[in-house]
């Protein structure tokens, strides 16, 4: 990952990157956007919850920008929310958030987005690592817990975490 860079709100805004950055009271945070792996747990993810969630009037957006503060700008691989929230950026808290880790990533800088996420009121985060073919559920009133039973759990939707694993994953 890159040295920080400071910009002004504005300019943050008026800018696209690419990939895109978030943005942390006036500093970019480059995203590690991952590899086969990550884009390939992506990929199926957004399909199996599009494919469930569009007749719900419930929207799928991946990598889009969620303002989670006044100059807090978190942008997670996977987020879903209800139709009428949808716009350019999204200010409404989204119903789930997820986040695919790269090998880059570090675990405390997923807990700031965590933590971030949890005080913008999103009421469930899933954290995805296809390196170790584990994932993570938090909540706020569990902050953070591990999937012991390989199911991923959203409503009444089950997700059995080994039907998007990538091919080439040991799990």
């Amino acid at each position: 990952m890159a040295a920080s860079t400071q910009v002004s709100l504005s300019e943050y805004l008026g800018t696209v990157y690419k990939p895109d950055c978030e943005y942390i009271d006036g500093e970019l945070i480059e995203r590690n956007v991952g590899e086969g792996p990550h884009s390939y747990i992506q990929a199926a993810l957004t399909a199996w919850v599009f494919a469930r969630l569009k007749q719900l009037g419930l929207l799928t957006l991946t990598e889009q920008r969620v303002q989670v503060a006044e100059r807090h700008y978190r942008i997670p691989d996977i987020c879903i929310i209800r139709r009428e929230d949808f716009a350019r950026i999204i200010q409404r808290p989204p119903l789930l958030c997820i986040e695919i880790l790269s090998p880059e990533d570090r675990w405390s800088r997923v807990q700031e987005s965590i933590s971030d996420y949890l005080r913008f009121g999103v009421p469930e985060i899933w954290v995805i690592d296809p390196q170790n073919a584990m994932a993570w559920v938090c909540t706020p009133e569990a902050p953070i817990r591990q999937v012991q039973d390989g199911v991923l759990r959203w409503r009444d939707l089950e997700l059995p975490f080994s039907d998007i694993l990538p091919p080439t994953s040991e799990a």
